[in-house]
């Protein structure tokens, strides 16, 4: 199964979001493909504050570089978790089938202070460990439904 997550430049909220879900599946032990993608994406490194934030929690982002969503990428991913509404709508628009696309609503930090990143990280931390928790779980059960705004 390969997990994206979707934001515009690919630099902060996405690419927090993959090293956040990689980390909680090697907890509870589920094997899943987990990238990252933006919609404006250009080979960007992940910006300072993001990497700074995830260092923290020993998480490292260095090599990270944007990348861009394609509709090949966005059709073949199970799941597709989308930073905003219009991200999920742009993805939809793409040909990703809209049940695949869950959104979570998260602002997108970048250019704001480093305790704007810091909670953007925490929300994500929470949700990134809700869906390997979810993942895991249904792997084991071999659920198939579709993943929409669950």
């Amino acid at each position: 199964m390969t997990v994206v997550f979707l934001c515009t430049g690919n630099t902060c909220r996405s690419p927090m979001a993959a090293a956040l879900l990689r980390d909680a599946l090697d907890r509870c032990g589920g094997s899943f493909a987990v990238e990252s993608a933006g919609l404006c994406a250009s080979g960007e490194p992940a910006s300072s504050s993001a990497q700074e934030v995830m260092r923290e929690l020993g998480l490292d982002l260095s090599s990270h570089r944007s990348t861009q969503a394609t509709s090949e990428r966005l059709r073949r991913a199970e799941l597709i978790v989308a930073m905003s509404s219009s991200h999920a709508v742009a993805a939809a628009g793409m040909g990703a089938d809209p049940s695949h696309i869950r959104i979570w609503e998260i602002p997108d930090p970048f250019g704001g202070p480093l305790e704007l990143y810091r909670r953007t990280r925490d929300t994500l931390q929470e949700k990134t460990a809700a869906l390997a928790e979810e993942l895991t779980n249904r792997q084991k059960e071999g659920d198939q439904r579709t993943w929409k705004n669950r």
